[in-house]
């Protein structure tokens, strides 16, 4: 019975994470400035890069949607960002994966998950759901440009 118990207050906690991860943080204006760390990326984390025939087939889809993760932002602009990487990967001619891609990362990229690919990773102090600031946004272009990054 305790498992049971467990098991409940598990799939609970996940439902109440999923509902209320949308829920915008207000910023807190006591909190040093943030610092933007390198931007990094694995590709497609915990996911093949792409099928037998073709091991990077939808990597570079990935690597676009790490980016945008790396960066963080509103929900919104999540939304937008997840929605592009299942695009993207059906573009590659696979919606199936696409789909699978999309589940994946709406359920394993929350800003409150304890993650190196959570939105926002690209922070040193999770920052939850909100616009950079002016500040922010001027880290991640001075980044892109000391890093050589080209957006898409």
């Amino acid at each position: 019975m305790q498992a049971y118990h467990k098991h409940l207050l598990c799939c609970l906690g996940l439902a109440l994470a999923l509902a209320f991860e949308h829920v915008a943080a207000e910023p807190d204006t006591r909190a040093p400035e943030a610092v933007l760390m390198p931007f990094k990326t694995d590709g497609c984390s915990m996911f093949p890069d792409g099928t037998l025939w073709d091991f990077t087939l939808w990597r570079s889809c990935c690597v676009v949607h790490d980016l945008a993760y790396w960066q963080g932002g509103d929900y919104m602009t999540r939304m937008a960002a997840d929605d592009a990487l299942r695009q993207c990967v059906d573009d590659v001619g696979e919606p199936i994966v696409g789909v699978a891609m999309l589940l994946g990362v709406r359920l394993g990229g929350s800003p409150y998950w304890p993650t190196e690919f959570r939105w926002g990773y690209g922070w040193k102090v999770p920052r939850g759901y909100r616009p950079l600031s002016n500040a922010e946004a001027a880290q991640v272009e001075q980044m892109l440009k000391s890093q050589a990054i080209i957006l898409p």
